[in-house]
């Protein structure tokens, strides 16, 4: 077998020991993981925060509303345990039938958004369900997907980062270019996937392993530290990290499994909370040299 041949079944097993983690939530050394059901918010901006240290940091915030759980889907029926979760309600007569009857069977609104998240048998909920903001923590890991902004037709420069040509010597009307795409008369085509200029975003694009630094149980807000794929108003999801440092990292929290039941009118944290961040051995003094 040669070595090429080799890697690429080495990184197919990669590949399938990540499917099966992120279905089951059992990693290939045995531990079981305990996996919760994600959540579905709107894009509302960019903002920023200061640490204890006096460093700026980037946040994105999402909105999380009107999240509900549309199905229940269990190992005994449908082979696997999931639930399908729909966000911002829709307007009865822009629905369809099909999206009325299986909203009605939950008892909600048809809803603008449906994903699907992969949940454990312990993060089970019962249909009509609701998931706010206090479903997470501050402090905690999440994973956030989105569709990211479209700028359409762009060249190799802006689409893939490539150098370019030389501005002079000989280079002329082709700086920007990528220049060949083949090689000779073996094997005398370009390959699938090169790439090349062409259409550049409006894909689905997920971002891992972003802090949670700001809950605002009252506003159904949450702030992450770092950018989000999409622009304002678009739907993002929103899911407990998948990584297993960042995943032991959460477990320490002791996250609400499945998720805290917000009754109106009480509340069990403050009605905002940030994250510590002089207990995060990740935010470190800018001021030290680098050891």
């Amino acid at each position: 077998m040669s070595t090429f041949s080799g890697a690429r079944l080495g990184a197919a097993a990669i590949s399938a020991a990540k499917f099966i983690v992120s279905k089951t939530g059992l990693t290939p050394g045995g531990h079981q993981r305990v996996m919760r059901s994600g959540a579905i918010g709107m894009k509302v901006g960019m903002s920023a925060m200061y640490d204890h240290f006096g460093a700026r940091h980037p946040l994105t915030l999402i909105h999380i509303t009107q999240c509900n759980v549309l199905q229940v889907k269990t190992p005994q029926r449908d082979g696997y345990s999931a639930l399908q979760v729909g966000s911002i309600d829709k307007m009865p007569k822009r629905a369809s039938r099909a999206e009325l009857f299986h909203a009605a069977s939950a008892g909600i609104p048809p809803k603008r958004f449906v994903q699907e998240f992969c949940v454990t048998p312990e993060g089970l909920l019962e249909p009509g369900a609701a998931i706010t903001a206090s479903h997470f923590r501050p402090g905690q890991y999440v994973d956030c997907t989105g569709t990211s902004i479209g700028k359409g037709f762009q060249g190799p420069m802006k689409r893939h980062g490539f150098k370019g040509q030389p501005a002079t010597h000989g280079v002329s009307r082709a700086h920007r270019s990528h220049g060949s795409t083949g090689q000779r008369k073996t094997p005398g085509r370009t390959h699938k996937g090169k790439r090349m200029a062409g259409n550049m975003g409006g894909d689905r694009v997920t971002v891992l392993g972003l802090m949670v630094m700001h809950v605002d149980h009252v506003n159904g807000l949450i702030a992450v530290k770092g950018s989000v794929p999409g622009h304002r108003n678009g739907a993002v999801r929103v899911r407990d990290a998948i990584r297993m440092k960042q995943h032991l990292h959460n477990e320490a929290l002791n996250l609400p499994v499945p998720t805290l039941a917000v009754t109106p009118g009480e509340s069990v944290y403050p009605d905002v909370e940030w994250a510590d961040t002089s207990e995060i051995a990740s935010f470190r003094n800018p001021f030290m040299p680098p050891q």
